[in-house]
């Protein structure tokens, strides 16, 4: 994005959210937004394409801490005609390097690419890498159109119960922002583009912005590119970008949850002008099983038990996710709800060790009785006696 765009475009608007957004809040307007405008739900609409990147862009900001703070702090000092020069500057020329003064010249200690420095590209060089690129000292120089990281890309899967918990590779379809294979990225039909002459090739020009200032904003002439095509291409009409498809396989670690977001580093988005790719980031959703449940890292389950198992005791035999069942020893008068643990049973820790599998015992009590074992029953009350099982609730209910 161009410095232009950064300081005057208001992201918090694009994806509908107060500017005291939570992260969360963030997250859940950009996912509602990117699903609506996706390239793939909208089959040639241009408008839905340009709000997908719009959003994304936005996103691409606000998602991310860091980037947000820059932003909201460019955004407040200048959004609104800030740091401008005091009473009596008059025409003065301020000599100072609002690189140096925001985090180090670019190529210098401290600063962009040098000792002590970030890499560079926006993402990792601090507030100075903003205000660096908006203002030129006196206009001076020419900027060479620097290298620009891919968009950071968002996709959904689903996997079922047993892939999350033992991992999957799937197929994942993506359509981002690429170079146009057509023209090469050149945007030329025939892949020579010829110098842009108002920017002379820099793809930004600048403008006086008052007491000594100068302003850099993205060439209209080449839309920042510092190339223009003498024959544009047909398929991205002199961009030299356009909406490319992929599909690749990707692992899903064993142990996943429901709604927990995978980051992909450089699957993203390619990079222009030798820039990094963006990262892929992956939201998984998990279909239910119909007898395990999760929590956590362990597996859960209800085990149904005859009233004799729960009363007399015995052995249970217990299915297990993907393996053989176990065989658990059940005491005797063993209560409904009661939960038992059967060790390593569970579903896969970050560590590679297996959470358990916790055991719910849930007595049946039969609706249709035999003669016989009515009869049994009725001995069974006889020889229980008078035993009132609620005798204890009552006198806990009357309370002190």
């Amino acid at each position: 994005m161009s410095t232009k765009d950064f300081i005057e475009k208001d992201y918090y608007k694009v994806l509908g959210v107060p500017r005291d957004a939570t992260e969360a809040e963030i997250k859940k307007a950009y996912r509602k937004l990117a699903r609506e405008n996706h390239p793939d739900a909208n089959k040639g609409d241009a408008r839905a394409e340009e709000r997908f990147k719009d959003v994304s862009e936005a996103y691409d900001v606000l998602g991310d801490v860091k980037r947000r703070k820059e932003y909201d702090e460019a955004r407040a000092l200048f959004g609104g005609g800030g740091f401008r020069p005091g009473p009596g500057a008059g025409g003065q020329q301020f000599n100072f390097d609002l690189g140096d003064l925001f985090g180090g010249t670019p190529g210098g200690p401290g600063g962009p690419g040098g000792p002590g420095g970030p890499a560079g590209g926006f993402g990792g060089g601090g507030i100075g890498d903003v205000f660096g690129g908006l203002f030129n000292r006196g206009g001076a120089g020419t900027r060479t159109t620097a290298p620009r990281r891919g968009q950071d890309v968002e996709s959904e899967v689903t996997l079922s119960f047993t892939e999350a918990v033992s991992g999957a590779t799937v197929p994942l379809r993506m359509s981002s922002s690429a170079a146009c294979k057509a023209c090469s990225g050149t945007g030329d039909k025939n892949g020579t583009p010829r110098v842009c002459p108002t920017c002379v090739g820099t793809g930004q020009v600048s403008r006086g912005g008052g007491g000594g200032f100068s302003l850099t904003d993205p060439c209209v002439d080449c839309k920042g590119r510092g190339l223009i095509a003498q024959d544009p291409c047909s398929v991205c009409r002199g961009s030299g970008r356009a909406t490319s498809s992929r599909t690749m396989q990707v692992r899903i670690p064993a142990g996943v949850g429901d709604g927990q977001r995978i980051r992909l580093r450089g699957k993203g988005a390619p990079g222009e002008r030798g820039g990094p790719a963006g990262d892929l980031y992956v939201v998984v959703h998990v279909d239910d099983h119909p007898v395990f449940g999760r929590r956590g890292d362990n597996l859960t389950i209800t085990v149904p038990v005859s009233f004799t198992e729960a009363a007399l005791g015995g052995e249970i035999s217990v299915p297990t996710l993907g393996g053989p069942p176990v065989t658990l020893k059940l005491p005797p008068g063993t209560p409904g709800g009661r939960t038992m643990r059967a060790r390593g049973k569970g579903a896969v820790r970050k560590d590679g060790s297996l959470g358990d599998l916790l055991v719910t015992i849930e007595v049946v009590v039969p609706r249709d009785l035999s003669e016989p074992a009515r009869k049994a029953l009725e001995e069974y009350r006889a020889a229980a006696g008078d035993e009132d099982p609620r005798a204890a609730l009552f006198e806990a209910a009357k309370g002190e």
